[in-house]
């Protein structure tokens, strides 16, 4: 997975990059399917402006965005947008069916009837 950060009228540290990139990684967590991140802040005076747009496979990209004074704060209420996002996706399209499948499920019931 690829985790790519821009910044724009400004920048931010090493510490912070790194603190982005390893939070970043936990996604796979949530979907397996992740195949790049990108953090974008946008500096606007005192104000920080931070866009998570997540790429999956087969899905479109997941986006989230927040604007606040920090940039690590920012970034962690914006990348929990994006984790409710993952997991309400994961959560539609999970196959909530039984484990047996309905031709096996006659079966298994015809045999416990006969051991009783």
């Amino acid at each position: 997975m690829q985790v790519e950060i821009a910044c724009r009228h400004g920048s931010i540290g090493e510490a912070t990059q790194n603190y982005i990139r390893e939070k970043s990684e936990k996604l796979l967590t949530y979907f397996e399917r992740v195949t790049q991140v990108q953090v974008t802040f946008d500096f606007n005076g005192s104000r920080v402006k931070t866009e998570i747009l997540v790429d999956a496979e087969h899905k479109h990209d997941f986006i989230a965005h927040y604007e606040g004074e920090d940039a690590r704060k920012t970034f962690d209420v914006t990348l929990h947008k994006i984790e409710q996002q993952i997991r309400k996706y994961k959560e539609r399209v999970q196959d909530h069916r039984r484990d047996v499948p309905l031709s096996e499920l006659s079966e298994v019931e015809q045999s416990s009837d006969e051991s009783e």
